[in-house]
């Protein structure tokens, strides 16, 4: 974290500063492509994206550990000490784990639902319990609480031009974008932490299964069966990249070349696995490091012009954090159904 940045945000405590650091270098460690994406915020927004992606990577690594010497026990002891911090740090703001205290800092400033937080947990001690999920619907009621709510933390952070329930829904679908995104992406190495996101329903509408990705896996050999699995599955979570696009444009004028950035280069990860013959259960699709450059050369283009024109006609009136009891908006319409298939398809 540049002391510009903390400066701009008015965090002057030096353990808090020092927090908001921490959580910056876990983005910068981890999270190459959204940390890319939030370069292109106001410094003053930078440091509380750092800390909510911050306090979702710690609790993700603790539930992700492959090191065999950790049990689920001592994984899920470890999460539960996080989730009592968390709760005493948003109910009194008294914490000594950094990552925590930033976002629970950041929770206040912004007046971010508590709730969000509280879901966000359920979720992740639901990764130490569930291993599959046998239809979409079953995925999606998971993907709220470990991705739909990131994207309504973020909506007080970088504002908006209509009423915030408004632009929910497209944040919240934005959120699951981008997680469907990881799951297509990353199903080998979901597979070695013995997890398929990848709907059973799905699978089976194409004539895979859990045992079919882990022969391929092992022995490093595709199969068209799979292939087809993926591309439906690449096709549902393109219909949720055009749920949440209309978002972007209900933002704060100087945040959209931000979200736009990172929405483009997580859609260029669903080009890139298809590219690499929905490969994904053998290795990891990336995107070139050309392709990133460009995508984020547009968004300092977008960004200078967007500040551009606010010294010039003076700051959009953007929703405020609001006061009183916060709520969670219910969009029923975010829930894509899962592709329809015959129960078998022939392998072509």
């Amino acid at each position: 974290m540049t002391g510009r940045e903390l400066d701009a945000a008015g965090i002057t405590d030096p353990a808090l500063r020092q927090a908001y650091t921490w959580c910056r270098r876990l983005n910068a460690r981890h999270g190459r492509t959204y940390f890319l994406a939030t370069r292109l915020l106001t410094a003053e927004r930078r440091p509380a994206v750092h800390a909510l992606y911050g306090f979702a990577r710690w609790a993700d690594d603790i539930v992700d550990s492959l090191d065999p010497a950790v049990s689920a026990s001592s994984r899920s002891a470890v999460l539960a000490r996080l989730q009592e911090e968390l709760e005493s740090a948003l109910r009194e703001g008294r914490t000594d784990e950094p990552t925590v205290r930033a976002v629970a800092d950041t929770a206040r400033r912004y007046r971010i639902d508590h709730r969000h937080f509280t879901d966000f947990m359920a979720s992740m001690r639901s990764d130490l319990e569930v291993t599959d999920y046998a239809t979409y619907a079953d995925l999606h009621a998971y993907m709220h609480g470990s991705a739909a709510v990131i994207g309504l933390q973020m909506l007080p952070v970088l504002g908006t031009v209509v009423p915030r329930e408004e632009a929910a829904p497209h944040a919240a679908a934005l959120g699951v974008a981008f997680q469907l995104t990881n799951f297509l992406r990353d199903v080998g190495e979901d597979l070695d932490r013995d997890r398929v996101y990848l709907p059973a329903d799905l699978l089976a509408a194409h004539g895979a299964d859990r045992e079919l990705l882990r022969w391929s896996r092992d022995r490093g050999r595709a199969d068209r069966r799979i292939v087809a699995a993926l591309r439906a599955f690449e096709d549902l979570t393109r219909r949720v990249y055009r749920r949440a696009a209309p978002g972007i444009a209900m933002l704060d004028p100087v945040s959209r070349p931000c979200i736009r950035t990172a929405f483009v280069l997580y859609a260029g990860i669903l080009d890139a696995v298809a590219d690499a013959g929905y490969s994904t259960v053998q290795r990891r699709a990336v995107v070139a490091r050309r392709r990133r450059a460009v995508v984020a050369a547009d968004g300092l283009v977008r960004v200078a012009a967007a500040r551009l024109a606010e010294r010039r006609r003076g700051p959009v009136r953007t929703e405020r954090p609001l006061s009183g009891p916060l709520t969670t908006p219910s969009s029923p319409d975010a829930t894509p159904s899962a592709p329809s298939a015959p129960a078998r398809q022939e392998v072509v």
